[in-house]
């Protein structure tokens, strides 16, 4: 642990919980005890306790509970290091870390840093700059006043080519600095260059409220119209999203966030006096996005432009979400209308029932799909069915998925039990269902994993005396496959096929539709070794990758054991990929 328990104890007995408390909620004080309306569920009385004596909390109707500490955690998403920085700063306890924790420190302290002179710099040239004249002008075509700028800490880039290179180099930062931060970058000839020129500059901060990047906006003359940070130690965009360090508190609050497309509309929603909302850093809507948002509200509002490209971001939210787990919508704007265009056209309130007003992400993918078909026809009235009962069957939920059922009959006149039948036809979920049998739609370990299957089927003797588990399977389906037919040839000889039917008979289930089709299959069967092989060796690459992505999120600060755990983990498996690969 980076700090010791005389410096926990210390913040824990100078934090307020209730001041804390009243922050993102209601607080009533009724003699000695403090009620409140628990911000990690949808109530309207008061059910969470807090004991201001003791620092400690604990809701009566979801269960919550915790410390000072825990508090933060729960509200603002944050690891208990982060929390206990944070709160330490809030109370003025200086706090005192090991040799090694400090170094790792010093360096995002110092790209931080790089980082902030940069917004500094950028915002007053903005404001004060000869060459900013046209940034000045835009924002004020967009109703931008000098309060937005500085709520947002707006800024521009000169033209020139190392303005800001030489600022901070006065100003001490280090040439590595400028570049590890994205600031800058060598030219052909060697020189330091600003990387951001003539540009609106939309400074981008974590959850923590640390600067770390730009999204920047060109104003006139050739090149993308957007351009954002590189990754950097500090800024990776797949895990940030615009605006949350402003909109957290308010998304706790309400359980609700709003997702939309640019920074723009980001600040539209503040505007409008929602506060909520957050934008992707000039990439799509991804899983570490929405695992993000999850900390901070169960509902999750898409509100993407009402076009075609709008549409199908929010459909890849759909594709990326596991239906269920958030109640994920979408917001249908008007024609031609982005959140940024409502607000400046002074329709505030047609924004806020465009939000109050959204459809589940489900229903929405419905209605896109069925509207693709004209409903009068008998024929395209089936294909529209088995359509949209494909997407239904994603969803967990029987009960839900009768409902959608109703509404499909409803839209489209067929009755319900057939169009339950059809649901029972395509009955699998996106993260169940077996990739089609089209070899030119299989990926490299989906056809590894499939001639791992069809040798079990066919009970090879070879395979059987290799060391062949369940968790070497990447997609659900073809480990429950698995575990089904390795079950059915323990107790046999090798070389007797199993009985397969007897076993699985007309089960719908997603496993035995994939063995049926794998044992009609006529095809020569592969060399085994190699298929283990494989099979071991896209495994053992797919838990670096975890490995990978779970050692950049993890602040090495904050957490030095949990980082030094899975870089442990990490050399581990690349030396159990390095012996693998000599086995060649």
């Amino acid at each position: 642990m980076a700090y010791s328990r005389e410096y926990i104890d210390r913040v824990r007995e100078r934090t307020d919980l209730v001041e804390l408390a009243s922050e993102v909620t209601r607080v009533k004080r009724s003699g000695r005890s403090v009620m409140a309306v628990c911000p990690f569920h949808s109530e309207k009385t008061p059910s969470l306790s807090i004991d201001p004596a003791r620092g400690l909390f604990h809701c009566f109707g979801c269960g919550k509970s915790g410390d000072v500490f825990g508090w933060v955690q729960e509200t603002q998403g944050l690891g208990f290091s982060d929390a206990l920085e944070l709160l330490a700063r809030r109370v003025g306890v200086t706090l005192t870390v090991d040799p090694e924790a400090a170094k790792h420190r010093d360096r995002r302290e110092r790209l931080i840093d790089a980082v902030d002179r940069a917004v500094a710099f950028y915002s007053d040239r903005l404001k004060s700059g000869d060459d900013a004249g046209h940034a000045r002008g835009y924002l004020r075509s967009r109703g931008y006043d000098a309060d937005v700028v500085d709520r947002f800490n707006l800024g521009y880039s000169p033209e020139a080519w190392d303005t800001l290179v030489k600022h901070l180099g006065d100003a001490g930062v280090k040439d590595e600095a400028m570049i590890s931060a994205g600031l800058a970058s060598r030219s052909r000839r060697g020189g330091l260059v600003d990387r951001f020129r003539n540009r609106l500059m939309f400074p981008i901060y974590d959850v923590r409220g640390d600067a770390v990047g730009f999204g920047a906006r060109l104003l006139d003359g050739d090149g993308p119209k957007y351009l954002n940070s590189p990754e950097t130690p500090i800024y990776h965009k797949s895990r940030l999203l615009y605006g949350l360090n402003w909109a957290k508190s308010q998304i706790v609050r309400s359980d609700e966030s709003v997702v939309v497309e640019g920074y723009t509309d980001v600040i539209a929603f503040h505007l409008a006096d929602m506060p909520v909302a957050v934008a992707t850093c000039g990439t799509a809507l991804g899983e570490e996005h929405l695992d993000l948002l999850r900390r901070f509200s169960k509902r999750v509002v898409l509100a993407f432009d009402a076009d075609e490209a709008g549409a199908g971001a929010a459909e890849r939210g759909f594709e990326r979400s596991v239906p269920g787990d958030l109640d994920l919508r979408v917001a249908v704007l008007p024609e031609g209308r982005d959140p940024a265009d409502l607000v400046a056209d002074g329709e505030v309130g047609a924004l806020k029932e465009a939000i109050a007003s959204s459809d589940p992400l489900l229903q929405f993918r419905i209605d896109r799909e069925l509207a693709g078909f004209n409903l009068d026809e008998p024929e395209a009235r089936g294909r529209a069915v088995r359509a949209a009962a494909a997407l239904i069957s994603l969803h967990p939920d029987a009960v839900v998925r009768h409902e959608y059922a109703v509404l499909v009959s409803r839209r489209t006149g067929v009755d319900v039990p057939t169009v339950e039948s059809a649901l029972r036809g395509s009955g699998r979920s996106a993260s169940t269902a077996p990739a089609p049998l089209d070899e030119a739609n299989l990926t490299g370990p989906q056809r590894t994993e499939r001639e791992m299957l069809r040798l079990f089927l066919a009970n090879d003797a070879a395979v059987r005396a290799l060391d062949v588990s369940a968790d070497l399977f990447s997609e659900p389906s073809y480990r429950a496959a698995f575990e089904v037919i390795s079950e059915l040839v323990e107790p046999i000889e090798p070389g007797v096929v199993p009985d397969l039917g007897a076993a699985i008979g007309s089960d719908e289930a997603p496993e035995s539709a994939l063995l049926r089709s794998l044992a009609l299959q006529q095809r020569p069967l592969p060399e085994a070794s190699d298929v283990v092989k494989r099979l071991k060796q896209e495994a053992v690459e797919r838990r670096i990758e975890q490995v990978q992505r779970e050692l950049a999120s993890v602040d090495a600060v904050a957490d030095p054991q949990g980082y030094s755990e899975r870089f442990e983990r990490l050399i581990a498996l690349q030396n159990e990929r390095r012996e693998l690969r000599s086995r060649e």
